[in-house]
């Protein structure tokens, strides 16, 4: 009886050192996504006042848990008795990645003007507040959520010869990792600014190392904020193109001769300005509707 229960922990405990060992391979190997993945979601988690950056980012934090949750299961289902299904849907997001990323430019390069005018003239009363925080978490959620396909299909893609049981807890195991790990990064950045304001505050004078580095992390957040921005949208456009070149036959043989990464860029580049006209033509038709 003792030696089979002695037994038993020892296949418990091989059986974990598979897990972790497998959990730490596929993470390395979705690390390009997760950096992708941290740059999108800093952009998104920045641009509201500070009393609100924490609750905003939790909220994100929570949408990004409720995405794994419904998308884990349904991958487990379609890897097991609907494996055409995948590519379809991983395109379908790559298709929403690249017009996000195709959109900023167009914003930066055509309306960068208007909005900042906008935001001088009009002070935003409590209920815009809210309405431009709910608007823009929803919009991050939404992003998380193509993300999150891409990493979960990935990780499923290099566990796929296991178990199905190995599969379940090797693939959990990263999606949770990839949320705790990106947001807690995340946090950390759009916090950067408090941090100094404290150490300025206790520090003995404006000469001192804590002041000195206090300092610095306010004023270096704008910069971080600006970069991962920029960051953020050539990675929407990189993992698009990418979903798209490692996915469609005839597209990946367009792009055989040129350096995977610029690739995969112009791809997503071209596809993004496609779609862009489209999905704003069809947002100008339906305001049209709704102010009828």
């Amino acid at each position: 009886m003792a030696s089979g229960f002695f037994a038993l922990l020892d296949d418990i405990a091989t059986l974990m050192d598979d897990v972790a060992a497998l959990s730490k391979a596929t993470t390395e190997k979705t690390a390009g996504i997760l950096a992708d993945d941290l740059a999108v979601n800093a952009e998104k988690a920045s641009g509201f006042m500070s009393s609100r950056e924490l609750p905003v980012l939790w909220k994100i934090t929570k949408g990004s848990f409720l995405n794994k949750a419904i998308i884990l299961p349904v991958a487990f289902l379609l890897s097991a008795f609907l494996p055409a299904a995948i590519v379809p849907i991983l395109v379908i997001g790559g298709i929403y990645l690249a017009y996000e990323g195709a959109e900023k430019i167009y914003h930066y390069l055509f309306h960068r003007k208007d909005e900042k005018e906008k935001k001088d003239l009009v002070e935003m009363s409590k209920e815009q507040v809210l309405e431009f925080e709910n608007k823009k978490v929803k919009s991050a959620i939404l992003v998380d959520f193509i993300l999150s396909i891409e990493i979960i299909i990935l990780s499923l893609g290099i566990v796929l010869e296991e178990t199905l049981g190995m599969q379940i807890a090797v693939v959990t195991i990263v999606a949770v990792m990839a949320t705790i790990g990106v947001y807690g990064i995340v946090a950390l950045i759009v916090r950067m600014d408090d941090v100094g304001y404290k150490l300025i505050s206790k520090s003995e004078s404006k000469t001192s190392f804590k002041a000195r580095l206090g300092m610095g992390l306010v004023k270096t957040l704008p910069w971080v904020v600006r970069t991962l921005a920029v960051v953020g949208t050539f990675a929407m456009i990189l993992v698009a193109g990418g979903i798209f070149v490692h996915n469609i036959d005839f597209i990946h043989h367009l792009v055989e001769g040129i350096p995977s990464m610029l690739g995969e860029f112009l791809v997503g580049l071209i596809a993004g300005f496609a779609v862009l006209p489209i999905i704003l033509l069809v947002k100008k038709i339906f305001v049209k509707k709704k102010a009828h």
